[in-house]
């Protein structure tokens, strides 16, 4: 039992009657805390930069709803323009106009997008679109990267991210190995272990997919040339390459990273940001591969609620805000201003520690690092980390509860919010 100056009673009471109902009392397993010490809090209302949990207590947010409130929780242009689309309907399952807009603005923005399909999930998308690699190429396997995390779908859950990579969990019971039998892995930021694949298994691979910056082993930025080379050996090889940037899409730089580092995949991946703290997905690319997407070609998906009303307004007026002058320069420099103050303050106070950010997305390591991929991310002290997070949350900053996430900034962040935030890292790490 963790001691606690925190009034924490009603969350304690709603989690433990929560688990009662759903497994483990979460609806997505990292929220439940096991990496970290103590029970999680439960929300009851957001706003800007900050949290209200239902005992009344207030935190600085890192997570933004993990990454979609770029633009701070309940925005009040984009609530508005909710407001507005919810006195028309919630969802039509037809075609409606505001689809439209929103594909000519993902198009517009990002580089390998000449058409795009709009879904509900990050795993949704992901899902479609590796489908779409093998139906475009009629190769069946695909390679990943380790501490990667694309979804919950059966055939990337082979040495995956996020809350796979929090729980210490093996390969999931449930997925049969014949449905993993054609997902090849390979070391983050390791170029000859993907020739080596594709020497390996000739004519047979349809792709890649990677997060081009890692942000679900931690955050981990690829190095010079890594993605650049992944270009080269797909184009050589015959296959695609698709950039999951179901994350960095709209954070790190308006066209995502393939904008940021000028590298273009043939296919990529989006949530998040796009639907306004919503629930959507998205898959785009090259034109002659998404007129395989059924009605235009054969290979079939569909869904219900895809580019429903409210999502699709959401992530418009998001859209149309991030296009403000000075939007990414003012997302860039508080979130330097706090990954820098934070390894400082690790050092100051005698902790080995590395991270790093590129615009609104940052982290840090319990370890001396350097850290280029998942095994060295797996050198983190977990355990240190779980008692950081306890003492920041007592010190009312909410950070993500595991050491295996990236962490989020907004244009609702201040200079004080940072300084605080620095302030109780310097209080909590000088007593752990």
């Amino acid at each position: 039992m963790v001691t606690t100056t925190l009034k924490t009673t009603r969350s304690e009471e709603i989690f433990a009657a929560a688990q009662k109902l759903m497994p483990g009392g979460v609806n997505s397993p990292v929220r439940a805390f096991k990496s970290v010490e103590g029970s999680p809090i439960v929300f009851d209302r957001v706003k800007g930069a900050y949290i209200w949990d239902v005992d009344g207590n207030q935190y600085i947010d890192y997570i933004g709803t993990w990454g979609p409130a770029i633009c701070g929780h309940a925005n009040p242009e984009v609530l508005a323009a909710l407001k507005a689309a919810l006195e028309k309907g919630t969802s039509f399952g037809a075609p409606c106009y505001l689809e439209n807009v929103l594909a000519e603005m993902v198009i517009d923005a990002v580089p390998s997008v000449e058409m795009v399909r709009f879904v509900n999930s990050g795993t949704e998308a992901c899902m479609a679109v590796l489908r779409l690699m093998r139906a475009f190429t009629g190769r069946d396997k695909v390679i990943k990267f380790e501490g990667c995390y694309h979804g919950h779908a059966d055939m990337f859950l082979v040495k995956a991210g996020s809350g796979v990579a929090t729980l210490g969990l093996p390969d999931s019971p449930g997925v049969p190995k014949s449905t993993t039998a054609n997902t090849l892995n390979a070391p983050y930021n390791d170029l000859e272990a993907v020739k080596q694949l594709f020497a390996e298994n000739p004519g047979e691979i349809c792709g890649v997919i990677l997060e081009p910056v890692v942000g679900n082993a931690g955050f981990i930025a690829p190095d010079a040339g890594f993605l650049e080379g992944l270009r080269l050996i797909t184009q050589e090889a015959g296959a695609l390459l698709v950039f999951d940037e179901v994350m960095t899409g709209f954070r790190i730089a308006y066209g995502g990273a393939q904008a940021k580092f000028g590298v273009t995949p043939d296919l990529t991946t989006m949530g998040k940001v796009i639907g306004g703290g919503l629930p959507v997905g998205a898959y785009g690319g090259r034109r002659e591969i998404m007129q395989m997407v059924a009605p235009a070609g054969p290979m079939y998906q569909a869904g219900t609620l895809s580019g429903n009303p409210l999502a699709m307004t959401a992530g418009i007026k998001t859209l149309e805000l991030l296009q403000r002058p000075g939007t990414y320069e003012q997302l860039d420099r508080i979130t330097k201003k706090l990954a820098d103050g934070m390894l400082q303050v690790a050092q100051e106070t005698g902790h080995a520690a590395c991270g790093g950010q590129i615009s609104a997305m940052f982290g840090f390591f319990f370890t001396a690092g350097p850290v280029h991929n998942y095994d060295d991310a797996k050198t983190a002290d977990t355990a240190k980390f779980g008692r950081f997070h306890r003492g920041m949350l007592e010190q009312g900053i909410y950070l993500a509860p595991s050491q295996f996430e990236a962490g989020f900034t907004s244009l609702a962040h201040t200079d004080e919010d940072v300084e605080r935030t620095l302030a109780a890292a310097r209080t909590v790490m000088a007593g752990l």
